[in-house]
């Protein structure tokens, strides 16, 4: 298998991430560390785009309706945001979903409802990208 995409830029972005949980800390709604996150990576130079709206394809048929990716940095990496108790592997499977039907090559999952943030990131990666083997 291929070396993981946007090393630098997924560092970058959990430094963000870091930094807002470090004056946060754990215990808010999810659109603050949102809002909070948005305004690091405003600082860290990185450009992105929050709450962005997608069609909703089905069968190549572009129907009514969409699907909502909360943050979406340097137009390759996804950040689904949680503050919740615990991570779900659904929580997982809804970000796979996002990477396969924007073509985004790499999501971060990011629940800042953890004593450590570092504890709180899952890397995921589209499993229909280019750098996976074919076996």
């Amino acid at each position: 298998m291929k070396p993981v995409p946007h090393s630098d830029l997924t560092r970058r972005v959990i430094g963000c991430a870091i930094e807002v949980h470090r004056h946060l800390g754990p215990g808010l709604v999810e659109s603050m560390y949102e809002t909070c996150l948005c305004d690091e990576l405003t600082e860290a130079g990185l450009s992105f785009d929050r709450q962005r709206r997608l069609p909703a394809v089905y069968k190549r048929r572009t129907l009514d309706g969409h699907y909502q990716l909360d943050v979406i940095v340097e137009e390759t990496l996804v950040l689904e945001i949680k503050a919740v108790h615990q991570v779900h592997p659904i929580h997982q499977a809804q970000l796979m979903t996002y990477l396969r039907l924007s073509g985004t090559p790499l999501g971060l999952l990011m629940n800042f409802n953890t004593v450590l943030m570092k504890d709180g990131i899952t890397r995921v990666l589209n499993p229909n990208g280019p750098w996976q083997s074919k076996a």
